[in-house]
């Protein structure tokens, strides 16, 4: 038997949670070796609702009223293979803390998302070449994806926003090319708080190091998934803001051309940040591998956002030094 699900539970939105639960629920289940298609169909069940399992026959989510629902009906179709299954709600899972947990709700995120942006950019390196009818479509299709994606999301896996500034680089496609916005006066720009994501890589970085050393040497530096946050800040390097992706250009090109900054050295840093960020080849510096690669590993050994800006400033005043020697 394969009910579909109630209609409460079809129609109910999904709720997303920022901060850590105040518990968790847990889906402990077994069925017959011989119910194999019946296992499929409640994994793949378990996906969609963005279950995290932790061995083979137990899936936990956030204690909240809709996830109980959607256990329990889980669980009625466990019994309906001729399973048995059992729901619980729990403060505390024995060797996982809360930051554990919302980690690996996150990683599992990460990979949806990952399959989004690789499919996206695929996307968008095709139309570059050869202007699509289909590529609208293409694109829906997987803006629905990346929406379900979000739906499941429940505590803001950074890779989010990626996939976002990836979709506003797709749009530039179907829209009419824009007149190219006019420099500005860094004058104007003195001693302000900038904003970015958290979890900064090359792109953000570099374009804090820009910002710090050739726009505005009094600028600070905060970090929120939005705008909102700080709205007394210049958000930079986020999906619809004015300081961002634009056309082709990274972030780091864009602030370049609107502050007019014709240092060369800092130019051929820009195309390596380019190159890294958006992938696509364009100025073909290979330096940008191991830059990327750097960034990345600061990342993963769990530096903060303040100390990724630090180590970052550093490594950018010494390759602009490099590059000062060879221009």
């Amino acid at each position: 038997m394969d009910a579909s699900p109630p209609r409460a539970w079809r129609d109910s939105p999904i709720k997303t949670t920022s901060e850590q639960p105040h518990g968790w629920l847990l889906l402990l289940y077994t069925l017959p070796a011989k119910k194999s298609a019946g296992r499929v169909n409640l994994w793949r069940k378990l996906k969609r609702m963005g279950a995290c399992s932790l061995r083979t026959s137990a899936y936990v989510l956030p204690d909240e009223p809709a996830h109980v629902e959607r256990f329990l009906w889980l669980a009625q179709q466990v019994r309906d293979y001729d399973g048995e299954a059992t729901l619980a709600r729990v403060t505390k899972i024995e060797g996982l803390s809360n930051e554990d947990l919302a980690r690996l709700f996150n990683e599992a995120r990460a990979e949806d998302y990952a399959a989004v942006e690789k499919s996206l950019g695929q996307l968008i390196a095709a139309q570059r070449k050869k202007a699509g009818e289909e590529f609208a479509g293409a694109v829906e299709k997987l803006r629905r994806q990346f929406q379900e994606i979000r739906a499941i999301n429940y505590f803001n896996c950074p890779a989010a926003h990626d996939v976002e500034m990836l979709f506003q680089r797709a749009n530039r496609f179907s829209e009419p090319r824009a007149k190219s916005p006019g420099t500005l006066n860094a004058q104007r720009f003195q001693g302000r708080q900038w904003l970015t994501r958290p979890h900064p890589e090359i792109d953000r970085v570099g374009s804090a190091w820009l910002i710090r050393k050739f726009i505005d040497p009094r600028a600070t530096f905060v970090f929120a998934a939005s705008p909102d946050a700080h709205p007394e800040a210049l958000p930079y390097d986020m999906a619809d803001v004015e300081f961002t992706h634009h056309g082709d250009d990274c972030t780091f090109k864009t602030l370049l051309k609107r502050f007019a900054v014709a240092d060369k050295a800092v130019c051929r840093i820009g195309e390596m940040i380019h190159d890294a960020d958006v992938e696509d080849g364009k100025f073909q510096r290979v330096e940008c591998v191991g830059l990327d690669l750097l960034f990345k590993g600061w990342a993963r050994l769990g530096l903060d956002d303040a100390e990724i800006l630090e180590k970052g400033f550093a490594c950018f005043d010494a390759l602009h030094t490099a590059l000062r020697g060879k221009t």
